[in-house]
């Protein structure tokens, strides 16, 4: 079972990039897209419907162009859900799963704060809001892999610049506390008690050493300088987290400031 995380920042501007062009060589199961900032609508070209796929799409409906999230699934899932329960969260096309048997993946964006103390606190928020949500997915004898864009980094391994981004959105520690505190051990932690059977950190736990990234700023040369932060993850439950085979993050084309991040796990989609 292949899945593949990837934030877009523009589906459109991604697919002029040549991204369709790499995903019909990579035999992806299920694909988890973020930042799409597009309205279905405006996406009526062949490319965004990639042969073999079936394509789910939750556009941002209080901002056009804004967000946005969506899954391709080889196999047509069972369900399709959008909706978390929180208006605001749900409108901004933060949330899409896809229900196959007992497994969920999910496609999320979680906000982000660099813009300023209004989104900072509203990101605080949407963490206090959404980890009983993620507390009981985690007790619900489902198998789910939470793909997306975090907008958080774990620990000093998941960012290059660690101590000068230590009062920046993304590297703050309640953040990090509260992302590391629901992972179970590994060596991402930032110095936060693990959760006793948390989840699992699918990049973490196949490269407990590893410093590798998947966002970098435009600004500079940050990415030929690879100035980067670890912020696109698949958080798994336990019972996935003993099938995971291998991933990769995917840098040798530009298709955003994101790269696409693939999980490879054994057994096939249910």
């Amino acid at each position: 079972m292949r899945i593949i995380s990837f934030n877009a920042n523009g589906i459109r501007s991604a697919a002029g990039k040549g991204f369709f062009d790499w995903l019909g060589q990579q035999d992806a199961d299920v694909v988890c897209l973020q930042e799409t900032k597009s309205q279905e609508h405006q996406l009526a070209d062949a490319c965004f419907r990639p042969d073999g796929h079936h394509c789910f799409y939750r556009d941002a409906t209080t901002k056009k162009g804004y967000s946005g999230v969506a899954i391709y699934a080889r196999r047509e899932p069972d369900e399709v859900r959008t909706v978390l329960g929180r208006p605001d969260f749900d409108d901004e096309g933060r949330y899409i799963e896809a229900r196959f048997g007992n497994l969920s993946v999910v496609s999320f964006y979680i906000p982000s704060g660099s813009s300023g103390e209004l989104r900072q606190g509203y990101k605080f928020q949407i963490m206090e809001w959404l980890k009983p949500v993620l507390d009981e997915w985690l007790a619900s004898g489902r198998e789910y892999v939470l793909c997306g864009d975090w907008n958080i980094v774990r620990c000093r391994k998941d960012i290059r610049n660690w101590t000068s981004n230590q009062k920046n959105s993304g590297c703050l520690p309640p953040e990090r506390a509260w992302l590391n505190g629901m992972i179970g051990q590994d060596e991402g932690s930032d110095g936060t008690p693990p959760r006793p059977g948390g989840w699992v950190d699918a990049y973490r736990a196949l490269h407990p050493q590893g410093e590798d990234y998947t966002w970098w700023s435009n600004r500079g040369a940050a990415r030929a300088n690879n100035v980067g932060w670890r912020i696109d993850y698949q958080f798994v439950t336990p019972g996935l987290g003993s099938r995971l085979r291998g991933c990769s993050i995917y840098r040798e084309q530009r298709f955003s400031d994101h790269a696409p991040f693939t999980v490879d796990y054994e057994g096939a989609l249910p």
